[in-house]
C-alpha cells in the first residue's frame, strides 16, 4: 500500500515516471516518482528504509578539496558562488535579536561555516558523517559534530540560528527535524532553509531528467509552498523567500543537460582522467554554467527558480 502524504495524509497518488541514479550511478535500480492526487506533493516510490539508504550514498558524497590545480579552481569557484548564501543569512541573523552560535545542519566539510565565521559570527556544524565533520574541523576551523538533529549536544532555545541547505528532501521525517530546531532557537532566532524547488521552469521541461530530483536520494520534491506549510507547521514564521542561488541554480541546469561533466559526480564515480582532461572537462562545465545563468536569474525572478530558501523566526 502507499504509504499517506507527509502534508495532507491523502493516500492516492498519481505515478509521473520511473528514473534511476543519473549522476553518481551508485545502482541501476528503478524508482517511481509519486505525485499526490490531494495536494501535489511528491516522493519516491519505493523510499529506501533508513538502514538501506546509505547504500546509495557514496562514501565521499560531501564536497572534500584535493591539491591539484583542477581542485584548487574549484575550491575558489566554490567560495565564490556561496557568497549569496552567506548574504542571506549574515542579513537574517542580523535582523534578529536572539544570541549564541549558529548551527549548520548537514555541513559537509564546513564551507560555508568557515565563509560565516570570520563576519563575527559563533558557528557550529552538525552532519551524519565523521568524516565530513572531522573536515569541517581541519579545513575550514569550524567546530562540527556528527549526530542526527533530533539528539544534538544542545540546550533547547541556545542557538541564534540554524540552516539547513539541501538537508529536508533527504529525510524520512523532515517535521521531526524542523520541530528539533525550532526548539533548539532562541526566542526571535532564525532557520534557513533550502531544498530543491519542484515548481521550478527546470522541472517542467526537463521531467525526470531534472537534475533537483536526484534519485534515489531525494525522498521528497517541494514546491515552495509545500516547504513553507511544513515550516510554519512545526512553528516558525516565514518571513523571506529566495529564487536564486548562484551556487546551486544555474550549475543545476548544466547537471540536468550533461549530468557525467559534473566535477562533483565524476570524483564520487572515480573517473580515471589526466589533469589536463579534468581541467578541459571543468572548463567545459563552468562554460555550461555560465550559458545558464541568464536563464536561471530570468525563473527566479518569476519566483520559479530551481532552489527555494526561506528565512524563518522562532516567535
Amino acid at each position: 500500500m502507499t504509504a499517506a502524504c507527509l502534508l495532507c495524509g491523502c493516500r492516492d497518488h498519481v505515478p509521473l515516471f520511473h528514473s534511476s541514479d543519473r549522476l553518481y550511478h551508485t545502482t541501476k535500480e528503478k524508482f517511481a516518482v509519486l505525485r499526490c492526487q490531494e495536494c501535489g506533493l511528491m516522493r519516491l516510490d519505493p523510499q529506501p528504509a533508513p538502514d538501506e539508504v546509505h547504500h546509495y550514498y557514496p562514501p565521499d558524497y560531501w564536497y572534500a578539496p584535493d591539491a591539484t590545480t583542477a581542485g584548487r579552481l574549484e575550491e575558489a569557484y566554490r567560495r565564490f558562488v556561496l557568497r549569496d548564501h552567506v548574504r542571506f543569512v549574515e542579513q537574517a541573523l542580523r535582523s534578529s535579536a536572539a544570541k549564541g552560535p549558529i548551527l549548520d545542519v548537514g555541513c559537509g566539510g564546513g564551507l560555508f561555516l568557515g565563509s560565516l565565521r570570520p563576519r563575527g559570527f559563533s558557528v557550529v556544524g552538525l552532519d551524519f558523517s565523521r568524516e565530513a565533520a572531522a573536515l569541517a574541523w581541519k579545513q575550514n576551523h569550524a567546530p562540527a559534530v556528527c549526530a542526527a538533529l533530533e539528539r544534538a549536544p544542545f540546550r533547547p532555545g541556545s542557538l541564534a540560528g540554524v540552516t539547513m541547505f539541501h538537508v529536508l528532501e533527504h529525510l524520512h521525517n523532515p517535521r521531526r527535524y524542523l520541530v528539533a530546531a525550532r526548539e533548539l532557537l532562541a526566542p526571535d532566532g532564525r532557520l534557513i532553509v533550502q531544498v530543491p524547488n519542484a515548481g521550478c521552469w527546470q522541472f517542467r521541461m526537463l521531467g525526470r531528467w531534472w537534475n533537483g530530483l536526484d534519485v534515489p536520494r531525494h525522498l521528497f520534491d517541494y514546491r515552495d509552498s509545500d516547504i513553507a506549510k511544513m515550516v510554519e507547521a512545526a512553528g516558525c514564521e516565514v518571513v523571506r523567500r529566495k529564487y536564486f542561488s548562484l551556487r546551486d541554480n544555474p550549475a543545476g541546469l548544466a547537471s540536468s543537460l550533461t549530468p557525467w561533466l559534473d566535477p562533483m559526480a565524476r570524483r564520487v564515480r572515480r573517473v580515471r582522467e589526466s589533469g589536463p582532461v579534468r581541467l578541459i572537462k571543468d572548463g567545459i562545465y563552468f562554460g555550461l554554467t555560465v550559458a545558464a545563468l541568464p536563464f536561471a536569474a530570468l525563473e527566479a525572478a518569476a519566483e520559479a527558480g530551481s532552489t527555494v530558501m526561506l528565512e524563518a523566526r522562532r516567535p
